[in-house]
């Protein structure tokens, strides 16, 4: 028997517990061995009374189609039954490539790799052990290393962030659960097995992406990080090798999960002739105020340590039709400069496991329409972006230009810090963030802000901060697939974030599975490999 909507206090007893499935099931023998929790929310409508709503699974055995086993060849065998039906597949000449580490590319990898498909795995930037370093001295220096940063290495931009793992995308395959059991053998705290609001944090997702690398390795998986794929080659329109520089790799297939930051990939592939399009996506600003006022005004007391820090979401629309809303909200986290480019300035949010810094920011991002692209190339989106970014870096020198939101919204210079203090991950200082935008998004978020404020009390404070630029909040190009996640160029998955198909970290790794399965297609008993001839074309 599964139950909805059963109420316990937060601090609640094996009694409250008990007595609430009682009610809810109507049953008046229930034992606490037959009660199991799956999934778990906050309900503080009254507030400061707060409750959590369980879903719970009654008298009913837990399913074992997810349990991760210690022996390596029976995880195989349960993964196989419910990822291939059971089916084998037979192995190619060359083997098949996956092109990005981050979430998209690691569990299309695995997908790959535990079928027994021999598997090369491609990523730009660094392992996190190093990749971790590189990031940290930029923080420290201002030191970019284009080829390692916030956006590319192992783990890709999810990396450094609040490492969320929540999506409104369907699943009808329970492709979600894997993810996250996957997630949790690699290391991370089983509390996102029914926490709504589940994140690992950015000081866990170290380890969680070198359990994850354990499990390729032990499949087989070859990993080629600090290796970028500058282009490919083709046989009768099949994809057939893959080239780094000079180095040809031959393959036989290639999931592409660049990310959304790999700007030089995307010409790569469009003067390749890859179909793609201009795709809509948001930008605007990150907005910090005191969590403990967050945290007051969300759950109406500060009493609750075992909940941490309070989260946030709004939305508002505006005067001249543009949707504001608050994006990768990080309670108790820090804004930290998210640049891949020289001369060029991002930021993004970031939480430790924790959640217990001082601040609480969010993305305050406006909807960008194509048609505010200078042009109707498929690329004009990125110039966009780029040229917005360009703006961000000369605002405050390189540094992330900061302004207390009450200069924000009268377009003045910040001359001094109020009640909030910058939170921040790399250099800040005093610059016109107001002017980095387009005046139609800083319009947009000046209107909706104070709508805010009747939202969650003291959201428009005049000492809450602002900073910029929030531009990498998804692609804005599309690599155009057919439904069997294949592009024209046949034998190549675009998947994930970069291809424009997912939108955060659990919505990019299902996604990286389904196309995965998708070429996995190509290698059924029936067959008897990939190679094809004909000329080979270099692109």
């Amino acid at each position: 028997m599964i139950l909805n909507e059963v109420k316990v206090p937060v601090r609640y007893t094996e009694a409250d517990l008990l007595k609430a499935v009682r009610k809810a099931s109507g049953k008046k023998r229930v034992s606490l061995s037959g009660i199991r929790i799956l999934r778990k929310s906050i309900d503080a409508r009254k507030k400061p009374d707060l409750y959590f709503v369980l879903k719970v699974a009654l008298d009913e055995p837990a399913p074992d189609r997810f349990s991760f086993l210690s022996d390596a060849e029976r995880e195989r065998g349960k993964l196989s039954a419910f990822l291939y039906g059971g089916k084998a597949f037979a192995s190619p000449v060359h083997p098949a490539a996956v092109v990005g580490a981050g979430p998209a590319g690691l569990f299309a990898a695995l997908t790959i790799s535990t079928a027994g498909i021999p598997v090369i795995l491609f990523e730009r930037g660094q392992p996190v052990e190093t990749r971790k370093r590189d990031v940290q001295r930029f923080f420290e220096t201002g030191e970019l290393n284009p080829e390692s940063n916030v956006q590319f290495g192992e783990g890709g931009a999810g990396t450094f962030s609040d490492g969320k793992l929540n999506t409104r995308s369907k699943d009808p395959e329970g492709l979600k659960d894997l993810v996250l059991r996957t997630f949790c053998d690699a290391g991370a705290s089983p509390s996102i097995l029914t926490d709504t609001r589940a994140h690992i944090g950015t000081d866990v997702l170290e380890n969680v992406l070198k359990g994850i690398r354990a499990r390729l390795l032990e499949n087989g998986c070859r990993i080629r990080c600090g290796t970028k794929i500058t282009g490919f080659s083709t046989e009768n329109g099949h994809i057939s090798a893959l080239y780094s520089g000079e180095e040809r790799i031959p393959v036989s297939a290639c999931v592409l999960a660049i990310g959304h930051s790999a700007r030089d990939t995307y010409r790569m592939l469009y003067d390749a002739g890859v179909p793609m399009a201009q795709k809509p996506f948001a930008l605007g600003v990150r907005m910090e105020h005191l969590q403990d006022s967050i945290t007051m005004d969300q759950y109406g007391t500060l009493d609750y340590e075992e909940l941490g820090a309070a989260p946030y979401a709004v939305t508002a629309a505006t005067s001249s039709g543009r949707g504001v809303y608050s994006f990768c909200m990080c309670p108790g986290g820090y804004v930290v400069n998210a640049s891949s480019e020289p001369g060029h300035l991002a930021v993004n949010g970031m939480s430790y496991q924790k959640r217990d810094g001082r601040n609480a920011n969010a993305g305050i991002v406006v909807q960008v329409r194509t048609s505010d692209y200078p042009s109707s190339h498929p690329l004009a989106g990125i110039e966009y972006q780029r040229e917005i970014e360009r703006r961000a870096y000369l605002a405050c020198g390189g540094k992330i230009p900061v302004q207390r939101y009450e200069d924000f919204a009268e377009d003045r210079m910040s001359d001094h810090l109020g009640t909030v203090t910058p939170q921040m991950k790399g250099a800040y200082g005093f610059g016109l963030a107001s002017r980095v935008l387009p005046e139609e998004l800083y319009l947009a978020i000046r209107e909706a802000v104070p709508a805010f404020g009747r939202m969650i009390r003291g959201f428009d404070d005049p000492d809450a901060l602002v900073s910029c630029v929030e531009s990498r909040t998804s692609s804005p190009v599309r690599i155009l697939r057919d439904e069997r996640y294949e592009s024209a160029v046949k034998g190549l998955y675009p998947a994930g974030e970069g291809a424009g198909y997912a939108g955060g970290i659990m919505s990019a790794a299902v996604d990286g599975i389904r196309a995965a399965l998708s070429l996995l297609g190509r290698y059924g008993t029936e067959q008897e490999g990939t190679d094809e001839n004909g000329s080979e074309t270099d692109q």
